[in-house]
């Protein structure tokens, strides 16, 4: 399948006996610091720093987009390589924040251009992403083989998302001794759908592009082939995992997950808790904790004043900061401001994200009609994203589906009180206020779409906000003591790495549930 100087075939995998010391090669499409457009680069770019404090040999490949090239610093071409007639090169490196070696593919035919990693300025799709994902593919497929100046093989290639989708099918397909390989699904709606000629352009086996291959309805689905033909999948939560094998959250892959419920599990996903921590944040003006959250008002004023609203430490202020889509429920919140802002005069609501031009132009309209209480920013910053979370009394994050969510998870360690419906691994992270059963409440809940649901779930927060004052207090610091790092998810990971060993091991064919604490 590829071409180079070194030969592998000879050497067989030697897959180590214990968690420690596992080499293990992440693959995704994008790794916070290097690029970022959401969660997915968030949690790739934490969980090897954790796996690896944990004694794992971790390195990472992604695509050399610009921005990737310019944070990577110093770089050496380690292969040279022309796959799906791209000439390409595979730079090596370091993560500007954590040392940890990284690839970068890089392919200026493919990758130097503008607007995200996925689609043009205007908002639209690459047409050409299906190439431009397949090439990567066969690049960490490359590496994985150990195709690299150090010769370096893993023991498992983990493979995020459906831009990686073709990696365990391409790791399937060696007849050779190959690494075991994992495949995480962080959000089953986007499953990297193209033509099927595109796919056998690859020149893949026939057998591939049939639907007991990764074909789904007449098309080729990434996502399928991920699921398909990786040792082992995984979701980043066990609530997601449990919903993805039902016809409402599932979008097509409910039946094959459910034939592999042996092999699949929920993990939850984690923060990486020295970058988002109040008590040292380099973003913010002043900094707290949890025994003293005094320096919280101080970041609120300096929200307030960053984002034009009223400088009122009494008013109750509320954020949200996700991507404006449906499945964010944005359309429902959009619709639901004038009766909010009539119910609750004091109540201000500071926005940030971008997504559906429609919903854009709607939040932009409705701070224009609602001066001082209801500002927008259209777009992400990181910096902000951190203000936003330290200066808010409640976060709004309502979802339509949410495999992880981290938004909640940062709102938490900040002293900001959720409110989210009950889905997904929001349902995991977040207690209800009213939930009796433990003492350790968190948030606010509410089921169903509706904005009457919405409605009554920040009814039921301002009421503690402005009333129950002590109550308040108590659930910041609940919020704040929960422990929401990587180190138990990442244990969880070693352990499964463990577990699948490699591809050949005979220990591989049995389920996984127990073998995960």
């Amino acid at each position: 399948m590829y071409e180079s100087g070194k030969d592998c075939s000879s050497q067989a995998f030697a897959p180590r006996q214990d968690g420690a010391g596992r080499r293990v090669l992440v693959a995704a499409s994008e790794i916070y610091p290097l690029a970022k457009t959401g969660g997915l680069a968030d949690v790739c770019g934490a969980l090897p720093k954790a796996l690896s404090a944990l004694g794992a040999d971790m390195r990472m490949v992604m695509p050399a987009y610009p921005e990737a090239l310019d944070a990577a610093g110093k770089l050496q071409v380690d292969m040279a390589a022309e796959i799906g007639g791209e000439t390409l090169r595979v730079l090596r490196g370091r993560m500007p924040d954590s040392g940890l070696p990284v690839w970068l593919v890089d392919c200026p035919a493919l990758f130097d251009r503008p607007g995200t990693p996925y689609q043009d300025a205007s908002g639209q799709d690459w047409p050409d992403n299906f190439l431009r994902f397949a090439v990567f593919a066969q690049a960490a497929a490359m590496l994985a083989l150990g195709y690299n100046s150090e010769g370096w093989r893993p023991d498992v290639v983990h493979a995020h998302d459906w831009h990686t989708g073709l990696l365990p099918l391409l790791l399937h397909a060696e007849t050779g001794p190959r690494p075991a390989t994992l495949f995480t699904i962080h959000n089953a709606a986007f499953q990297g759908n193209f033509a099927l000629n595109e796919a056998a352009a690859l020149g893949l086996d026939r057998g591939y592009l049939t639907p007991q291959g990764a074909e789904f309805y007449g098309q080729f689905s990434c996502l399928k082939a991920g699921i398909r033909y990786a040792d082992a999948v995984s979701t980043v939560s066990p609530g997601y995992a449990r919903e993805l094998m039902t016809p409402e959250f599932g979008y097509g892959m409910e039946g094959l997950l459910r034939q592999r419920q042996d092999r699949f599990l929920g993990i939850m996903n984690g923060i990486d808790a020295d970058v988002w921590n109040p008590a040292g944040d380099p973003h913010l003006n002043a900094h707290y904790s949890r025994p003293d959250c005094g320096g919280k008002a101080a970041c609120k004023r300096e929200l307030q004043r960053s984002f034009g609203l009223a400088v009122e430490n009494d008013a109750p202020l509320a954020i949200s900061a996700s991507r404006l889509t449906s499945q964010k429920m944005a359309d429902v919140l959009l619709t639901s401001i004038p009766a909010i802002m009539a119910e609750h005069p004091r109540l201000q609501l500071a926005l940030i994200g971008r997504g559906d031009r429609q919903l854009e132009q709607g939040f932009t309209a409705m701070s224009e009609r609602y001066p001082g209480r209801v500002a927008v920013q259209i777009g992400y910053e990181e910096s902000l994203a951190h203000r936003m979370h330290a200066g808010a009394d409640l976060l709004l994050h309502g979802s339509r589906f949410e495999p992880c969510g981290l938004t909640q998870l940062y709102a938490m360690r900040y002293g900001t009180l959720p409110l989210v419906r009950r889905v997904g691994g929001l349902a995991d992270s977040v207690i209800d206020c009213d939930d009796i059963a433990t003492p350790w409440r968190t948030g606010f809940i509410f089921d169903g779409i509706s904005g009457d649901a919405l409605q009554h779930a920040l009814r039921r927060g301002l009421a503690v906000y402005e009333r129950q004052r002590e109550d308040w207090f108590a659930l910041q610091r609940n919020a704040m003591a929960a422990d929401f790092g990587w180190r138990r998810s990442a244990t969880q990971y070693l352990q499964l790495y463990r577990r699948l060993g490699g591809a050949w091991a005979p220990e591989a064919a049995r389920p996984l549930e127990a073998a995960i604490g």
